[in-house]
């Protein structure tokens, strides 16, 4: 620890040269005076305080004045010194930093709500006129949660919950990733001990079981980017026990299961180099899915950037990497820190790092226009938690979910059994849809009933790994049972076709010419469209000819093709024989047909050129066409069966069916049907239409399905 001003003064002379020697050595007198007498908790003489959070700020490299106001921080607060007194000795701008370090010591940000709001107001107050302010403050609670044992345990307890609180996630919001998660371990080892030791024991374990897994792939690294010829450095750690902690909480795992408790760090010279390092990184190690951000193209709110990419390293362990230039390095070690920090005798002019005083101010602004204190203390905890929510059931209990969550992740948050009867919530009293973002302080309550069951569609609105797990879950017991019955049904209605009954006997032989484990396997593969009902017939009948009388072959059904020019049906409109269609060439992919009136015709306007004059041979097609029918059927037993037997007695055949929609009076499907032509089509939907359960039929259209830009493959010459 720094003792001695000329301790401290060769600290600050490493980064700036220039520093006002004579005022600091001024000002470490003037606070070792002040405070002669005081001694800490620990019986240190209390200025040994000061001079730690000083050599705090100064391996910040930061200004005069701010490493001055350390030195003096308690003196118009615990001593006689006034501030007059600070101004004269020191300069206003000194005493003006000391006076609102003071304010800010003497709030109680955990006391009751009214009075904490009022607070937490004056702290915004004082820091949006100086950040500087909240640096020193920030370091002052970081060395005294460092000697936080000397403190009798309820005053632990306090300060460690106010650290974890306010003090760790303001720290966060200013940039200083490094002291946020100094300060949450600090307040960990206070709160939960017993936790920490457990995951140090686990690690000194892990680390005897499988070496050092750190110093290993950091050298495969170093190699990777010696090979691909990026000057970089490389650096390995540990995640802090609390950040593993935190993670095994949220997704409600085990030590042993836990990935990516390692975090690497790549530092290369220039942006370029950075991508150049991804590339090297993700062609050695395989990514893992969903764990890729881009922090440089789009930088935080603070102004941090860098990439985040994890990846599954040696014996398949997941380790996060993050890859930045040297600038965003000192931005993502300081923060709002970087503002005010020297290099040589100059202060920094780091170009990423954002305005803290705009942003201080613009928040400051908005929380003054807030007049209750509910809706402040709301306003505050958006901003100071911002990877977090927190919302409240009609109870009154919180319950913490991740920034973008939704009514799904609270209910299952809630328990299983509420996530899965979800079929609506209200938020503050007031109905919204499951997709609805939920914000800090809401009151959300979810509304359940009987019979209902997870929608696939869930998976894309949940954002928690419980809820995501659990529906997953939930959809693959049900899809099964789902697709066994509609298999059956499909398998009933291939056979009949063909003239012949299916039984377990013949499903059992189509299993294993199939090579499938068992009957209910093949059911469950057709009712999911994997294998066609004519693939089961034929696995059991190879031999079977069924007469179809002369019909038109599909490389001879359009006619006005030049020879050897193929074609390929629009998925958007799909158009059927019969139909008006118009052909639009592409260099190397032939032609796609559309219908003549289809959306997408309007895109290629402009390349008349590239638009065939083309029609359907007249004549019998077989059954190949599809097109997709969107059904609302009502849901009672048998319903789907039926509608599966008066397709397959049409002489169409189902390939896929897709259910969008599932409520416990009715379900809406997406049926992809194989049909001759447009008359076909349009017979069947009559049939349809005349069955009673069938609520709502029609031809489903998506004019964004699956066709290339029509700009990108340009004029065809």
């Amino acid at each position: 620890m720094t003792q001695t001003a000329d301790d401290l003064l060769a600290l600050v002379k490493g980064f700036n040269p220039r520093t006002n020697e004579r005022l600091i050595r001024a000002a470490y007198a003037y606070g070792d005076l002040m405070h002669t007498g005081q001694t800490r908790h620990s019986g240190e003489p209390y200025f040994t305080h000061p001079v730690a959070v000083a050599a705090i700020l100064a391996e910040q490299q930061l200004d005069d004045a701010t490493l001055i106001t350390a030195l003096l921080h308690d003196t118009i607060e615990d001593t006689p010194a006034s501030y007059a007194e600070v101004a004269e000795l020191f300069s206003e701008e000194v005493a003006e930093l000391v006076d609102g370090v003071t304010k800010l010591t003497n709030l109680q940000l955990n006391s009751t709500e009214t009075k904490q709001a009022e607070n937490f107001r004056k702290l915004f107050m004082a820091m949006s006129k100086d950040l500087r302010v909240i640096l020193v403050k920030l370091a002052d609670r970081l060395h005294n949660m460092r000697t936080i044992k000397a403190m009798r345990p309820a005053k632990q307890v306090q300060k460690a919950r106010e650290t974890m609180d306010i003090f760790a996630p303001l720290a966060g919001r200013m940039g200083m990733q490094w002291m946020r998660e100094e300060l949450e371990d600090l307040a960990f080892q206070v709160l939960n001990p017993e936790a920490r030791k457990s995951i140090i024991r686990r690690f000194i374990t892990l680390q005897r079981e499988t070496g050092d897994v750190i110093q290993r792939i950091t050298t495969d690294m170093r190699a990777e980017m010696d090979r691909a010829g990026i000057e970089a450095d490389v650096f390995g750690r540990a995640k802090k026990p609390y950040s593993i902690w935190r993670k095994m909480e949220e997704k409600e795992q085990s030590f042993s299961r836990l990935s990516d408790i390692y975090g690497f760090r790549v530092i290369t010279d220039s942006e370029e180099d950075c991508y150049r390092a991804l590339g090297a990184i993700h062609q050695r190690w395989r990514a893992v899915p969903g764990r890729f951000k881009d922090y440089i193209s789009q930088p935080k709110s603070n102004g941090y950037r860098s990439i985040h990419t994890t990846v599954s390293g040696r014996d398949g362990k997941r380790v996060e990497v993050q890859i930045r230039t040297r600038p965003m390095h000192d931005v993502a070690e300081t923060g709002v820190a970087a503002h005010w920090s020297y290099r040589d005798g100059v202060r920094s002019k780091n170009p990423f790092a954002v305005d803290p005083v705009k942003w201080i101010s613009q928040l400051t602004e908005q929380f003054d226009a807030e007049e209750d204190h509910e809706s402040f203390l709301e306003a505050v905890k958006l901003e100071m938690y911002t990877d977090k929510v927190f919302c409240f059931t009609p109870k009154g209990e919180v319950i913490k979910l991740p920034k973008g969550a939704t009514p799904i992740d609270f209910a299952y948050a809630i328990h299983t059994r509420i996530g899965a009867a979800c079929v609506g919530a209200k938020v503050d009293g007031i109905r919204v849809p499951l997709w609805t973002r939920v914000k800090n302080g809401q009151s959300v309550e979810i509304i359940t009933a009987e019979g209902q069951t997870p929608q696939a569609t869930w998976l894309d609105i949940a954002t928690t790994g419980k809820a995501k797990t659990a529906i997953r879950r939930s959809l693959r017991e049900m899809d099964r049972e789902r697709f066994v019955k509609l298999g059956r049904e499909l398998a009933r209605s291939a056979f009949e076709q063909v003239g012949k009954r299916v039984t377990d006997k013949v499903l059992e032989t189509a299993a294993r010419h199939l090579r499938h484990k068992d009957a209910e396997t093949v059911l469950e593969l057709l009712g999911s469209a994997e294998i066609t009902g004519r693939e089961v017939v034929e696995a059991v009948y190879p031999n079977l000819e069924v007469p179809q009388g002369e019909q038109i072959e599909r490389k001879r059904a359009i006619i006005g093709l030049e020879p050897g020019q193929s074609f390929d049906r629009a998925p958007c409109c799909e158009p059927l024989p019969g139909e008006r269609i118009i052909g639009i060439t592409f260099r190397g992919k032939g032609v796609t047909l559309h219908a003549i009136d289809c959306d997408r015709l309007s895109a290629y306007e402009d390349q008349p050129e590239r638009w065939l004059d083309l029609r359907w041979h007249d004549g019998s097609h077989p059954a190949v066409y599809s097109a997709t029918l969107d059904a609302t059927i009502g849901n009672d037993r048998g319903v789907l069966g039926r509608i599966c037997t008066l397709i397959g007695e049409a002489g169409a055949n189902i390939s896929d069916l897709n259910f969008t929609e599932r409520k416990p009076d009715f379900f809406r499907v997406l049926m992809h049907i194989e049909f001759r032509d447009a008359a076909h089509l349009h017979s069947l939907m009559l049939t349809l239409q005349a069955e009673g359960n069938v609520a709502a039929l029609t031809r489903y259209r998506n004019p964004k399905a699956g066709l290339p830009d029509a700009q990108a493959d340009g004029p065809r010459a």
